[in-house]
């Protein structure tokens, strides 16, 4: 509503559904919520719990408006709402009425942000036509050039597991705004090829040095392009902190002076089991799961992993990066303890159109991996969910 509400009291009647989705934008928009109703939903109790709003435990009465900026009413009773909308009137105070747009006296509009840009779209009170008017709004502002110097130095974004959709929202925003883009192998085509055509690309995977030194220039690159003013766009497979180096970009961009934004990806090590039909964790079979790096063999002085420990639990082991040491980590961890017979399983290509996937035990997997033909990339799983999947 274009309303600054920062500081200022707002009043909730009601405590159940519409007010659970309407709570949030109060909440972002800094306003002090009070709300009303004889019961709350549990996501109204966790904002009460944290201190973001204030209850109050019964029915409306005509005194709560008083003192109030903006009245929300989210009952299901229209005699109810009537009395709210009533002393509202009385109090000159704005009411927004979810169950009768007519006898609202302000209308909640539906609301898109792309950035810094926020579009809010009213018909009337019919929210539907407004819902529709908004989506094309929003597709068309995805689509269109990003404004000048929106964005400034890096952002670190994960592409997810494999399929495009399964980027998040901002980070799909921000590879649009981008003007430069250094990306991964395991990035998905389909987002490059929507880049702008005049955005620089920058091939991770083809630098041509060994790979602590090809960190060290996708380092150099990014601060380099950064400090030119330009929008730098780290594009990296699943999760940029899940063995993706993120870590290190972003000490060598902070060291830079150069701000570092950290947009979470989908990481492969939890969607690809699930899209395989294997939950890394359910109830009743095991309460943990760790996420190991198979990149480094578990016989290597360089290995970080403690194999002892790891051997000794129950619960699921997600190995990433792990087909080419596959057979010494299965040997250690049943040296270590873990029965051969547990099962397990590979997913090659997770979330893709390639996707494939293979179940075994822990002393057969290696060999049934090598028979299969499964290759990189890959996620093994460990561990009894492995029989829960579908």
């Amino acid at each position: 509503m274009g309303l600054k509400l920062d500081g200022r009291r707002v009043l909730m009647v009601g405590g159940g559904a519409v007010a659970t989705r309407r709570v949030p934008a109060l909440i972002a928009a800094g306003a002090r919520i009070e709300i009303v109703s004889p019961e709350l939903s549990p996501a109204l109790h966790g904002h009460v719990d944290a201190g973001r709003a204030t209850w109050t435990a019964r029915r409306f009465e005509p005194g709560d408006v008083e003192g109030a900026w903006l009245v929300h009413v989210a009952i299901d009773d229209p005699a109810a709402a009537e009395q709210v909308s009533a002393a509202a009137e009385e109090h000159r105070v704005f009411c927004v009425r979810a169950d009768d747009r007519e006898a609202a006296t302000a209308w909640t509009p539906a609301v898109t942000r792309h950035g810094q840009v926020t579009v809010a779209v009213t018909d009337a009170g019919d929210r539907r036509r407004a819902m529709a008017v908004r989506d094309l709004v929003a597709h068309a502002l995805e689509s269109a050039p990003p404004a000048a110097n929106e964005y400034k130095g890096v952002a670190l974004v994960g592409a997810g597991p494999g399929d495009p959709e399964l980027i998040t929202v901002k980070g799909r925003r921000l590879l649009a705004a981008a003007d430069v883009v250094v990306a991964d192998r395991l990035v998905p085509g389909m987002l490059l090829g929507d880049l702008r055509p005049e955005v620089e690309f920058v091939d991770a995977a083809k630098i041509p040095y060994g790979p602590q030194k090809a960190q060290e220039e996708i380092n150099r690159i990014l601060v380099e392009r950064a400090l030119e003013g330009k929008f730098v766009v780290r594009l990296k497979g699943g999760d940029p902190f899940v063995f993706g180096r993120g870590g290190e970009e972003a000490i060598a961009c902070a060291e830079a002076g150069v701000p570092v934004l950290v947009v979470p990806g989908v990481t492969s090590s939890i969607a690809a089991p699930a899209l395989a039909g294997i939950p890394v964790t359910h109830r009743g079979v095991t309460h943990e799961f760790t996420v190991v790096s198979g990149h480094v063999g578990p016989d290597s002085p360089e290995s970080l992993v403690d194999w002892p420990a790891l051997g000794r639990l129950r619960g699921t082991i997600v190995l990433l990066m792990g087909l080419k040491n596959l057979p010494k980590i299965a040997e250690r961890l049943i040296a270590e303890g873990r029965p051969a017979e547990t099962p397990a399983a590979v997913v090659q290509e997770g979330s893709t159109a390639h996707q494939r996937s293979l179940r075994s035990t822990l002393g057969s997997i290696a060999a049934d991996v090598a028979e299969a033909g499964i290759r990189p990339p890959a996620i093994v799983v460990i561990g009894d969910v492995v029989h829960v999947g579908v």
